[in-house]
């Protein structure tokens, strides 16, 4: 198992759908990857400064998030990048941050 630091750009017009289905958690019961999914999209963040939002994932595929780009990540987000790290630092990383829904970006 592997953690990712996850960058994205939100794409334009999603947050409020993509607002509305982590606070009714649809993605929970995706498998495999729904409870690591769920889990990363609750403590979502967001730069004000450069635009991105930000968060730690769990993963266990090749290329990373692949499951999770094809089924939900890939329709919310753009120029999505990751960056391995041990668990907890991502998060560690990004805790100053305001998460999406204190200062959501502009639509």
């Amino acid at each position: 198992m592997a953690h990712y630091l996850v960058r994205a750009k939100l794409k334009a017009g999603v947050a409020n759908e993509l607002h509305r289905r982590i606070a009714n958690q649809e993605f929970l019961n995706m498998r495999p990857f729904g409870k690591s999914l769920t889990r990363a999209m609750e403590g979502i963040r967001h730069d004000p400064k450069t635009g991105e939002i930000l968060w730690e994932e769990e993963d266990y595929c090749s290329p990373p998030l692949a499951m999770e780009r094809a089924a939900v990540l890939d329709k919310y987000f753009d120029d999505i990048k990751v960056d391995n790290l041990p668990e907890g630092e991502g998060w560690a990383r990004i805790s100053d941050l305001p998460t999406l829904w204190e200062d959501p970006p502009k639509e």
